[in-house]
């Protein structure tokens, strides 16, 4: 039986203060769940409206019902499972090869989630995110990842001192870039998406020489940008396309 406590908890974990005082976060829906249970990510505690509907340590499941499981989701819909995953200890450790992924100030949760999908399917393993990115373990974004945050490792850290060290080229997606589908692409490279809104930061902008763009090839000519997971998706399929 869930007590009001751990309900409690569940709650609090929609807000990253709560996440970080904690060290986790929160899976719902059995498929997601199931995912996480098979990655090494560490099982805290499961939540089922059945016993049999996953494997886990016996000690670490409660069965609730339906009523407890509405209480304590983020979803409309609570789909029979939630559980309680320790966040991964961040080693520091930063790639410098292959084809990295960074994002600059994006905020949307749906945004971010859907760019660690396309991580995980073009075989991105590593995705940088600065520090002022929402946070990967926001429950938004764990949902929309579909599961594919256990197999992309995502590092926060200061985007220009990343860049300025890298010995990558770092390509950054802006709309006056030269043009993806005629540009020479390297098989390694950092590619920097930016703000929904604002696009990449002048800070940013500084440090890089190569911009990229994605031409419009609609007659009116009015849309004023693409969704940056949208475009996110264009750009890599190019960068694979070429390897």
């Amino acid at each position: 039986m869930v007590t009001k406590n751990e309900i409690k908890l569940v709650k609090s974990l929609q807000q990253k203060k709560y996440r970080t005082l904690h060290g986790l976060f929160a899976v719902e829906g059995i498929k997601a769940v199931n995912e996480f249970l098979n990655s090494d990510f560490k099982l805290k505690k499961l939540f089922v409206t059945d016993e049999n509907l996953l494997q886990a340590d016996k000690e670490k499941v409660t069965v609730v019902k339906n009523t407890d499981l509405v209480k304590m989701s983020m979803l409309k819909n609570p789909n029979k499972a939630l559980a309680l995953f320790e966040i991964r200890a961040d080693t520091g450790l930063v790639a410098d090869e292959g084809l990295v992924v960074a994002l600059d100030d994006v905020r949307d949760p749906g945004n971010l989630g859907t760019i660690i999908r396309l991580c995980d399917w073009f075989g991105i393993k590593t995705l940088i995110c600065s520090e002022n990115t929402v946070d990967c373990y926001n429950s938004k974004v764990v949902q929309a990842t579909m599961g594919s945050l256990t197999r992309v490792k995502i590092i926060y850290t200061d985007l220009v001192k990343y860049i300025e060290k890298s010995a990558l080229p770092v390509y950054v997606a802006d709309m006056g870039g030269d043009n993806v589908y005629t540009a020479v692409l390297p098989e390694g490279g950092v590619l920097v998406m930016g703000n929904e809104a604002n696009g990449v930061s002048d800070a940013v902008m500084k440090t890089v020489t190569n911009t990229i763009a994605i031409p419009q090839f609609g007659s009116f000519q009015e849309t004023e940008s693409l969704n940056v997971a949208t475009a996110t998706a264009i750009l890599l399929s190019e960068f694979k396309r070429r390897v």
